[in-house]
């Protein structure tokens, strides 16, 4: 047996909690010396103990910790349990870290107001493509919601273009946005990637979108959660040279790999005068 010290140390707790858990009957002591009151424990209960600190790491509270023990949950039972806490988690860390990442580029945006340089805005005509889209809906425009709908769309349209032998043949991505007919505030959100004439990919809807006469023209180089400092920078521009905006801006991503820090993307916004 170990004394309550020894049985602490290799379970990684403190001696506190031990005596917490035996007094809320969760984890009781194999023997307690009627004299002396000392506690001591079996190496057999460190498993009990695993489970008591994993489930409560994990969010359930002592009672529901207690509950599923006192169940005599078996070990995949467990596991099954975990996993699927295990996921809840890394959900809402996955959540965090995006509103974090907006959050930092609306505090960009804020640092930057008027001394970002306007002078990268290109004003031109933007030619038709030929793509290869997926769609989805988004809830709004912000970034927050585009975000989650608009990269699993082109995860599958890589694909299904490479399933088809396609996607070698496939040009730069290209995204684009309209209002949904619900009227609610949803998008519509257009994935594509450029293909050449006579190349058709099943299941993919092969799209001729229309060139945009006049468009005001901007390259963000980064990550898309760190675009909003760029799209205000372009609003000011057009704003500012006697434009109003034409619709929805398209992003055509000039470069795009593995690392976002590396992305390379074109902003082009339809303008006509003001």
């Amino acid at each position: 047996m170990f004394t309550i010290g020894d049985f602490a140390r290799h379970g990684r707790v403190s001696v506190r909690m031990l005596r917490h858990y035996d007094a809320v009957g969760l984890l009781r002591p194999a023997h307690v010396d009627p004299h002396s009151g000392y506690r001591y424990y079996e190496a057999g209960q460190l498993a009990r103990l695993n489970r008591v600190i994993a489930l409560k790491d994990l969010g359930f509270t002592l009672d529901q910790v207690g509950s599923i023990l006192d169940e005599e949950v078996g070990a995949e039972e467990l596991r099954g349990m975990l996993r699927l806490r295990q996921a809840e988690l890394e959900s809402a860390m996955s959540e965090a870290a995006a509103r974090l990442a907006q959050v930092g580029a609306r505090l960009r945006a804020i640092e930057s107001e008027g001394h970002m340089s306007t002078q990268d805005v290109v004003v031109k005509s933007v030619p038709g493509a030929r793509l290869a889209v997926l769609k989805g809906t988004a809830a709004g425009f912000g970034p927050d919601q585009i975000g989650p709908v608009i990269g699993p769309l082109y995860q599958e349209l890589c694909a299904r273009l490479a399933a088809a032998g396609a996607l070698e043949c496939g040009g730069p991505g290209i995204a684009y946005y309209e209002d949904a007919p619900a009227g609610d505030g949803s998008i519509v959100v257009h994935a594509g990637m450029t293909l050449p004439a006579g190349v058709t990919v099943p299941d993919v809807e092969i799209v001729e979108l229309p060139g945009i006469d006049q468009a005001a023209t901007v390259v963000h180089r980064g990550p898309m959660e760190a675009l909003l400092p760029t799209i205000q920078t372009l609003a000011t521009w057009i704003d500012t040279n006697g434009y109003r905006s034409a619709g929805y801006s398209r992003e055509l991503y000039l470069e795009w790999s593995q690392d976002p820090a590396r992305w390379v993307t074109e902003i082009q916004e339809p303008i006509v005068p003001a």
